[in-house]
């Protein structure tokens, strides 16, 4: 039976608590002990439980779809709590509020304190939260102007304000009055979805580039395992021994008193420089040897070769429900101006058949697409954690175990706020019609004469070709397929997902084994952050 709405809260609020304990966990965990700040490390940790308990709405959406109608198609009741709704509002609101004003405010605050400018950082404070929220007003009354200019165009998928936006010569605080009236009334609404909308767009790259390569990189990771501790000790002292050879041997030029050639200098510099890099190494491989964790992670190795094969088969069967997905779309797709909806399920998808086939036993399905929805955000995080943070061809910042930056673990988070975005729709693109309809079926009439029964018919399953008064669809639905463009480049985007999953795996497959202290020493570290793990 399903639960109470006590039973539900209860559920929720243990989530929660598991969630925001894990986002601690996992802060503290990458966090440099030397450059860690409060408010840089409690917004991390917020805007990271933010991201998962995002993630987790899905489920509890199409939860109360489905239960809303009983197996044989008959309603329970006809309408639905708006509560789900109210809470995609908030947490996309939340995710707005971040993204463009909380998170950027503390990188640069965080800057000014490196800089040792505490005063004008301070006021700096002061004067970006009324202006980051003017700009956000700012963008919305534009996106209003563009409904309003443009209304003969977007008829069908946008709206016309009440009333005219407030002229040029308003004050700011008129214009961001404005702004709440109308989504308050309802008509900003569509803003609102314009906004996520155009934000899942760049979700959409970090999903292409980071949870693609970590769909691979996280499986084979763990049934390859890490090189032998006791072996990279005996390579690391034959590398020290081979070192320290060359630099006697340059240093014996300059015995009888002559100087070094420029190009003698640099070689010895970067030699003694490789030597500091081997002799920190040892000592982290020392430590590792001595470490507990690592032989209790010899002695999981089974266990972690089973969860790299079951990782690598779910990965293969996204990718293959994926391509049936988007095929069925190329194939049989109202066209390129409708955003590539499809009407009914033509080419059999073997994820939504699965969610669709554990729909009797509850809670069965809800339970594989809360798993769904986790591992997108776990291959996610392993992505980052892998690749570090880029900017095209540039590399801003590494993720490293206790040597994590705070500016890095912020745009991690902000990311991962992104990525979630547009994990909606990708595990819609999985199971169109399970993510669409829950498990909803309706009565369809029969043909012939009539049973004088007013319930007979066929029950089916609910899909695009069901009538609109029989089927009620999901809330993340309506906020993903707002607006048809938006929709045709997610669609080209699960194209370029497929490819940079295959060229990731081709190329986790070809990499060796991880070092066991891997991200631990770096040629660019100083010697004072050993004191992070040897001490």
């Amino acid at each position: 039976q399903p639960p109470s709405s006590v039973q539900t809260s209860q559920l929720i609020l243990f989530g929660c608590k598991v969630i925001l304990a894990f986002c601690w966990v996992y802060i503290r965990k990458f966090q440099s002990r030397q450059e860690s700040e409060v408010v840089s490390t409690i917004t991390a940790i917020c805007a990271l439980a933010v991201a998962l308990i995002s993630s987790a709405l899905l489920p509890v959406d199409i939860f109360p779809v489905s239960f809303m109608k009983y197996p044989d198609g008959t309603y329970k009741v006809r309408q639905i709590e708006d509560t789900v709704l109210y809470g995609y509002y908030t947490l996309y609101s939340i995710i707005l509020f971040c993204v463009f004003l909380w998170i950027p405010f503390v990188y640069f605050y965080y800057e000014e304190r490196d800089d040792d400018n505490v005063n004008k950082c301070s006021v700096r404070m002061q004067l970006s939260s009324p202006h980051g929220a003017v700009a956000c007003s700012d963008l919305m009354l534009r996106e209003f102007k563009f409904y309003l200019g443009d209304s003969s165009r977007l008829t069908n998928m946008a709206f016309v304000p009440l009333e005219a936006p407030p002229g040029q010569n308003s004050t700011q605080w008129e214009k961001v009055q404005y702004l709440f009236e109308e989504l308050g009334s309802s008509h900003g609404l569509p803003a609102l979805s314009f906004s996520i909308s155009t934000l899942t767009l760049i979700g959409m790259l970090a999903v292409i580039t980071y949870t693609a390569y970590g769909m691979s990189v996280l499986p084979l990771n763990l049934i390859k395992g890490t090189r032998s501790v006791a072996y990279e000790r005996l390579e690391n002292t034959e590398d020290i021994d081979d070192v320290e050879h060359q630099i006697e041997k340059l240093k014996s030029k300059c015995i009888d008193g002559r100087p070094l050639s420029s190009r003698d200098r640099h070689n010895l510099q970067e030699l003694e420089g490789k030597l500091q890099v081997l002799q920190r190494r040892g000592r982290h491989l020392e430590v590792a040897e001595r470490n507990c964790c690592t032989k209790v992670g010899s002695a999981l190795r089974p266990f972690k070769i089973i969860l790299g094969v079951f990782f690598i088969l779910v990965a293969l069967l996204f990718t293959v429900a994926l391509f049936i997905s988007n095929l069925d779309k190329a194939l049989h797709s109202a066209g390129i101006r409708s955003g590539f909806i499809i009407f009914g399920t033509n080419l059999t998808n073997p994820l939504n058949e699965l969610l669709l086939a554990l729909q009797p036993v509850f809670p069965l399905d809800y339970i594989l697409i809360t798993v769904i929805t986790m591992y997108f955000v776990l291959t996610s995080m392993a992505g980052i954690r892998n690749m570090g943070i880029w900017f095209f061809w540039i590399r801003l910042y590494k993720i490293r175990p206790k040597r994590t930056r705070p500016q890095a673990l912020l745009f991690l988070c902000m990311i991962l706020l992104l990525i979630v975005l547009h994990t909606s729709y990708m595990i819609y693109s999985l199971a169109p019609q399970y993510v669409m309809y829950g498990s909803q079926k309706y009565l369809s009439p029969t043909t012939g004469p009539a049973s004088g029964n007013a319930t007979s018919g066929t029950t089916r399953i609910c899909d695009a070709d069901a009538p609109e008064d029989q089927c009620t669809v999901t809330r993340s639905y309506l906020f993903l397929h707002k607006f048809w463009f938006f929709s045709t480049i997610y669609y080209f985007g699960n194209w370029a997902f497929i490819g940079a999953f295959l060229v990731g795996l081709a190329v986790s497959c070809c990499r060796g084994k991880k070092s066991v202290i891997e991200g631990e020493v770096e040629a660019d570290d100083s010697d004072l952050s050993d004191d992070e793990y040897v001490h």
